[in-house]
């Protein structure tokens, strides 16, 4: 059986997709998503599918759930690379993945984690 690999970053997670997801794939990523939040109290997920070139409804409530199980875990979820013909399926299936960050690579994207994560060092708390 097909494992997508989830690799430890320091606090953060980060999925590769590199193959098709079919419907068992998916919701096996999901749930291995959710125990590896919980398992090293990553503060983010980051999840690139610059790899994938189609989605349907299904991969887009799939990221969606993904993204709000995480933040029930105080985790947030960004997802990159995406392509823009997958950006424009999920618009016109009227998916517009609600809650979930996005960026346009790996570096901006955990540019993102680290502002959603790392309180400002610079705010002015003495109000």
């Amino acid at each position: 059986m097909e494992k997508i690999p989830i690799l430890k970053m320091g606090r953060f997670l980060l999925v590769t997709i590199q193959v098709d997801l079919y419907d068992r794939l998916a919701l096996d990523l999901e749930a291995n998503i959710i125990d590896a939040v919980t398992k090293h109290q990553a503060q983010g997920v980051m999840i690139d599918i610059s790899a994938v070139s189609i989605v349907d409804s299904f991969m887009g409530r799939i990221l969606s759930n993904i993204a709000s199980m995480t933040r029930i875990l105080d985790a947030e979820t960004v997802v990159v690379g995406m392509q823009p013909a997958v950006a424009i399926t999920l618009v016109e299936l009227g998916l517009p993945l609600m809650g979930v960050y996005t960026a346009l690579n790996v570096e901006k994207g955990m540019e993102l984690l680290h502002s959603k994560i790392v309180p400002d060092e610079d705010a002015d708390f003495d109000d």
